[in-house]
């Protein structure tokens, strides 16, 4: 796919990637065999009818094509710019044993784009009510798709928002470059003309309790996706001096409240000459990358190698490209200060990699005497996110694990009577599409326990042969190391 040039998008918050022209499409659409077992479809948590919809690509019929994949995924143009297909759907295309897989990020990407900019968009008939409701928390990934699922099962439904603007992680966490905001907005609001009602600077748990929701507000039932925002810290010496950040704030800052427009909108935030950044995750690479588009000298530190990041390996690519000095085998030991009591310098220590841990990845060692200073007045952690606990301590009965996520089966359903919930709030951090596969899980349950219709085996039967059923995987949450 065209992308800016480095030397040119490190000057401006534009997208990245320039997206495929409809011969490009066609093109790449051409090379889907159409497998009789279409493995692809299991790698996918939402199930999106893959080779129908880039058979349809294939033939020039793009918006016919958008149309299919919404049939299972109501937010296309979103899933098709941040989710990991290369280890999702791609993962078991066929051709990823022969070469290089199809495409299908970047052509479900292409469709939603076509259908949206070329007004081809067509809302789904209204639903006739079920005379029942449901309030979903939180309006990022995972309650935007229970919201919309819920609503063509004939629910009146009602999403409470903390923040003033709707879509939580697509909002505030994802820059601008990998994920246009006027694209979330857009998505968003399909959602509304569905039906959907969102409620904005609504913080349930402080404004609203979930028992109040249910006894005094008349809600059937009450679905949980409020992400994990609670920021974390290493906890070294030096943490609080002036010049030091969570992702969390940096990005909402820089995102949903467009500081990198200052002086156009009012959100002043720190443009430091010398950036340190410390994690390996996507998060660090758009931390990275947007403290790089501020004019700053970035390096990043992370305490495995470069193989062992988990970042995606095309966010890896973009930061190198962008001048982003990658720093892996070291550990932060210390924020270093100055005589005004700000950040100076990072203290590190070289590490080497040893046998694996309990999670499989290569154990980082101490290297002795090997401490070093990297120049900095500006450190952001970008190490992962814990559970907020405003909701869950103010929910009795609500169960919660050791890490203070939420304990739920693999179809959302708590502790909590007439209480689901999905996302990261259950798993801990993790993808765009696992949270949507939570939220359109969840979904199949509440409609079931309310209703009686009984939820099939696999979410998306009618994508598959007969006998072939895509396994459930939850996942479950585990502290970010």
């Amino acid at each position: 796919m065209p992308e800016q040039e480095p030397d040119e998008r490190i000057k401006n918050f534009e997208e990245v990637p320039l997206g495929y022209t409809p011969e490009m499409a066609m093109e790449e659409a051409a090379r889907c065999v159409q497998c009789k077992v279409p493995s692809c479809v299991c790698g996918c948590p939402v199930n999106v009818h893959i080779p129908a919809f880039i058979k349809l690509v294939a033939e020039g019929k793009f918006a016919e094509a958008a149309r299919k994949v919404k049939e299972t995924n109501a937010l296309p143009a979103i899933c098709g710019r941040v989710c990991p297909q290369e280890v999702q759907c791609e993962e078991l295309c066929v051709f990823n044993k022969m070469g290089r897989p199809i495409a299908i990020g970047r052509l479900e990407r292409f469709v939603a784009d076509y259908e949206r900019e070329n007004d081809l968009i067509e809302y789904p008939a209204q639903v006739e009510k079920n005379g029942k409701k449901v309030a979903i928390v939180g309006a990022g990934p995972a309650g935007l798709t229970a919201a919309g699922d819920l609503e063509q099962y004939g629910y009146e439904v009602t999403i409470f928002e903390a923040f003033h603007r709707p879509g939580g992680v697509l909002m505030y966490g994802i820059p601008e470059f990998r994920l246009p905001k006027d694209i979330v907005e857009k998505e968003v609001d399909y959602l509304v003309r569905m039906g959907v009602e969102i409620r904005l600077n609504e913080i349930v748990g402080k404004t609203v309790s979930v028992d109040e929701l249910l006894e005094e507000r008349g809600y059937d039932a009450v679905f949980i996706g409020t992400g994990a925002g609670l920021p974390k810290f290493l906890g070294i010496p030096g943490e609080n001096l002036g010049g030091v950040y969570s992702a969390n704030e940096y990005l909402t800052r820089a995102n949903l409240m467009k500081a990198y427009k200052f002086p156009e909108y009012d959100t002043p935030i720190v443009k430091g000459q010398k950036v340190c950044v410390i994690g390996g995750g996507n998060v660090a690479m758009d931390v990275a990358r947007t403290a790089r588009r501020l004019g700053s000298a970035v390096s990043l530190v992370y305490r495995r190698t470069r193989k062992e990041m988990p970042a995606r390996d095309e966010e890896i690519h973009h930061a190198e490209e962008e001048g982003i000095k990658l720093c892996p085998l070291s550990n932060p030991l210390a924020v270093l200060e100055d005589s005004d009591h700000h950040v100076r310098a990072l203290k590190c220590e070289k590490m080497e990699l040893g046998e694996p841990d309990e999670t499989g990845r290569a154990r980082p060692n101490q290297v002795p005497d090997s401490e070093y200073e990297i120049p900095a007045n500006l450190v952001i952690m970008a190490i992962g996110a814990g559970a907020n606990p405003l909701l869950t301590k103010s929910t009795p009965g609500l169960e919660l694990n050791k890490w203070g996520y939420i304990e739920a089966d693999e179809w959302g359903k708590t502790s909590k009577d007439k209480v689901w919930a999905g996302g990261d709030i259950v798993t801990g951090m993790a993808t765009v599409i696992e949270a949507m596969g939570a939220g359109k899980n969840a979904a199949m349950d509440i409609h079931e326990k309310l209703m009686g219709v009984k939820k099939p085996i696999d979410p998306s039967p009618d994508a598959l042969p007969d006998d072939m059923v895509c396994e459930i995987k939850p996942k479950r949450a585990e502290p970010t190391t």
